[in-house]
Parts: structure tokens; sequence; C-alpha cells
């Protein structure tokens, strides 16, 4: 099956590892001197609307792409979560489990 990069930005990215859903392919890294495809790229969600920025990048190795289907990319990728602070006077008082 041959595909173009305008198809590859509809799909959505999914970790088969603990299924989540990372986002949509934003854009490939392409090798120039072996022209082979080394990464997808799934840009970061925005913060507010796009207005304070995006988180960071979800680079995929390519080879850690399991599957393209119709709609989505299997991958085997595990995202690492950074622990957010907790905020409020009552955060210090009540913690929330």
């Amino acid at each position: 099956m041959k595909q173009c990069i305008e198809d590859m930005r509809e799909k959505e990215v999914i970790s088969i590892s603990d299924g989540t859903r990372i986002g949509f392919v934003s854009d490939i890294e392409i090798d120039t001197v072996t022209a082979s495809l080394t990464a997808l790229i799934v840009y970061g969600k925005p913060k507010l609307f796009g207005l304070l920025g995006r988180e960071e990048d979800v680079i995929v190795p390519w080879q850690n792409v399991k599957l393209i289907g119709d709609d989505t990319v299997l991958v085997d990728y595990r995202i690492e979560y950074k622990e957010r602070k907790k905020r409020g006077i009552l955060s210090n008082i009540i913690e929330i489990k």
C-alpha cells in the first residue's frame, strides 16, 4: 500500500504498550543520505489555546512503528509524563488522591 505524507497527517498515533492516544502525525523525519524515514513527529498539545506555547513534541523512532492502518498508526512507544506540582492553598492542607 502506498501513501503520501498528507495522508499520514490524518492518522492518529496510538501506543500499543499502554493504549495511550499520543496525537496525530504532524511531520516525519527523513535521513537525506540514505533516503529513509527515521521518525514520526507528533506536535505537543497547545497550552491555553496556544497562547502559552505547546507541550514538548513526541518523536517516535521509525523502528517503533508497528502497523499503519486506515485511520491509526500503532507504535511501541511509552511517553514519560512529568509529575505536576500541586497548586493552591488547599493542596497544602488536603491531599487529593
